[in-house]
This record gives C-alpha cells, structure tokens and sequence, in this order.
C-alpha cells in the first residue's frame, strides 16, 4: 500500500511543479497573482446614451424654436441652438451608435461628459467649462472609435466612415476655439452640417441597401443596384467637397457641390425602388429620412449657392434627415437587441411622421408663411412628439424585457 502521507506529499509536489513558476494554484495564490477574476460586465453604448438622447431633443428644440431663452442663454441665438443639436444632440447619436460595449465605468464616465457639457453650454456656451467639457468628449469619442474603424476598412472608401466621423469631432471642437477668436462659428456649422449629411448619406446607404435585398429576396424577385459604389463614391466626392468649400469660404463651390450631392443622393434612392416593397415600414421611413437628406442637401447647396434662404434649407436638412434617419436607427437597434421585430413597430412610423410634418412646418415660419412665432410652436411640438414616442418605445421595450426575465439591454 501507498503511505498517504507521501502521497499527499507527491500531489503537492504535482501542483507545485504544474502551477507557473513553481507557485501552488491555489485560489490565494490565484486571487494574488489577478487569476480567477471575472471579465469586466459590459455595457453596450446605445443603452445609455440613446435614452439620455431622446430625453434631450425635446427641450433643446422647444427652447430656441419658441424663443424662450431666457433662463437658457446656450440657446438664446441660432447659432447656440444649433451646436446644441449638432454637437450635443447628434454627436451623442454617434457615440451610442459607434462605441460598441464599454466597460460600466468608462461609459458612465463618457455620458457624465456628455451631460456636463450640455448642462454647461446651456447656462454658460462659452465658459471655460463648455468648452473644456465639450472637447473633451469630442476628442475622447475620436480616440475611441478611430482607431477600430480605420483597422476594419477593407476599401479606399470605406475610409470615408471614420474619416468623416473625426472631422465631425474636430468641428465640435473647432466651435469653441473660432467663437473665442473671430465671429466665424457659422460657416463651422454650416460646415458640420455637410458633414453630418455626409455621414448619413454613408450608413444610410449600408443600412437601407442590404435590407431592401433582403426584403425582395424574400418577395420572390432581386435587387441588382444594391450599395451602388460608383455614385456612393460620388456622393463621398461632392459632399466632403461641399463641407471643405463651406469651411473654406467659398460658398458657390460649396453649393453647387451640395446640389450634385443632392441629385446624387435622389438617383441612388430611386434606383433601390422601395415602393416595390411589402410589409416593411420600418424600411419605407429609412426611405423617408434618405429623401429627405436628397432634398435638403440640394436645397441648402442652391442656399449656399445664392446667400439666400440658408436657414430655412438647413431646417429641412436638420429635422427631415438627421431627425427621421437617427430616430429609425435608434429604434431598430433597440427593437433587434431585445429580438423584436422593427417591420411590426408602430412607434417609430409615428415619428416618422410627425418630423415629416415638423420640417415644412419650420421652413414655413421662416419663409413668412402665416403666423411665424406659431408655426415655430407647431414645429417643436412635433419634433419633441417624434421623441417622446422613441422615449416611449424605449420604455416599452425594457418593461418587456423585465416582465420576461430576459437580461437588460
């Protein structure tokens, strides 16, 4: 027979010799050394930010579109309110849609970021911690996002993607240093609204084009003009030009290049032939908001172009395309990661038309068609409608996934 001693001797001789370094493996050896630790939980973007979002679109565009601005001097000129729904509103958009999932402390860090800096600008848009919070969270969302995106492109203009996502940080940024320096944040904004077009002309693009293939595949016929490279290529050309020339001061170049992008844009849409499609709401106003982005874009190029109407043309841009296109992805993506199915959602086709009447409404007032100061009322109420609903969806969405157990979103 085998003395147990030595047996227990010889086991413990075993784990010495297995463990690295001839250290024993037990669990305070493990604890020690960071072994045996759970992975950090993580925690995907869109689950903070895009809540945080909807909450913010309504008050930032009831404040300035109604002229009580008052209490809110970030708000109290057109150029505060649309930093506010560019670099606030829309930048918050792609930071739920691009970071993916984030350690909780990262992400917590990142939207406290977020909110100081809406809390500041609102009270205070050129303090020092406006803008210090401001360009923070515009650098930070860069570092974050860049990097991953320009080791994924495969194709010269799928750098299109994170090219234009940094230049849309660096303009957030860009604000604050040219309204310390000289009077010239407008062309920064009218610049960042090219961009954000351009960028919604790309996902919008890769969003739409797999899902109507998709949808005509199972209708029993096909969709041959599917990403269309050549005039997404185009697209990328004109509207990148367009922005450069408007940042550069040269606002004829700009808008005859935001025309082109325009009818670019409305070929490309036309040649998906969504009507054909059936069953998918969800589609038809990702549709809406890409038609919106063809006219704006060919309207605020002829605005440009002629020094006329610019206000009102971006409006159309800003509420029909940036409203209804973020709105629709935010909803899907919520709808998806919860496995609900986005083509049976009621809400978001709701909102949809809401904005749909909500950008006309707003290019009236300026146009000096009826009542403007009412018109203005009519407009952000629908707006803040739109997102109400989102919000409302949301809810809904993580009531469901309470009520069944399933893990939060």
């Amino acid at each position: 027979m085998r003395d147990p001693a030595a047996s227990r001797s010889g086991e413990r001789g075993r784990a010495s010799r297995a463990a690295p370094g001839g250290r024993a493996e037990d669990p305070a050896a493990r604890a020690a050394h960071g072994e045996g630790r759970e992975p950090p939980r993580l925690l995907a973007a869109n689950a903070l930010f895009y809540p945080a979002d909807a909450a913010f679109a309504a008050p930032a565009s009831l404040g300035a579109m109604t002229g009580l601005t008052d209490a809110l001097p970030g708000l109290a000129s057109p150029s505060g309110h649309a930093h506010e729904m560019l670099f606030g509103f829309a930048l918050a958009v792609i930071a739920g849609n691009q970071l993916g999932a984030l350690t909780g402390a990262r992400l917590g860090a990142l939207l406290a970021l977020w909110a100081i800096a809406r809390v500041a600008f609102l009270w205070s848009p050129f303090g020092a911690v406006a803008s210090l919070a401001d360009a923070a969270f515009a650098a930070l969302l860069a570092v974050q996002i860049a990097p991953r995106m320009l080791g994924a492109a495969k194709k010269l203009r799928n750098l299109a993607l994170p090219a234009v996502l940094v230049s849309i940080c660096a303009a957030g940024i860009g604000y604050h240093v040219v309204a310390r320096v000289a009077p010239g944040e407008r062309a920064v904004l009218f610049g960042a609204v090219l961009l954000f077009a351009l960028l919604l002309l790309f996902m919008g693009g890769r969003i739409i084009a797999p899902a109507a293939a998709g949808q005509f595949y199972r209708q029993g016929g096909s969709l041959e003009a599917r990403v269309q490279p050549r005039i997404e290529a185009a697209l990328i050309v004109a509207t990148a030009l367009a922005a450069a020339a408007t940042l550069a001061g040269a606002p004829a170049l700009g808008g005859a290049a935001g025309v082109a992008a325009g009818l670019l844009a409305g070929a490309r849409l036309w040649r998906w032939r969504l009507w054909a499609l059936r069953g998918r709401p969800d589609i038809a106003c990702l549709a809406a908001g890409y038609g919106w982005l063809a006219v704006g874009l060919a309207l605020l190029g002829a605005a440009l172009a002629t020094g006329r109407r610019q206000t009102e043309a971006l409006h159309v841009l800003a509420i029909g395309a940036l409203g209804t296109l973020t709105l629709n992805v935010m909803a899907a993506t919520w709808l998806r990661k919860a496995r609900r199915d986005p083509a049976r959602a009621r809400l978001p086709v709701w909102g949809t038309l809401l904005l749909a009447a909500a950008a006309p409404v707003r290019a009236f007032a300026g146009l000096g068609v009826g009542d403007p100061l009412a018109l203005l009322w009519i407009a952000a109420l629908l707006w803040s409608a739109a997102f109400a609903l989102l919000l409302a969806l949301f809810a809904r969405v993580r009531g469901e996934r309470r009520r069944s157990g399933d893990a939060p979103l």
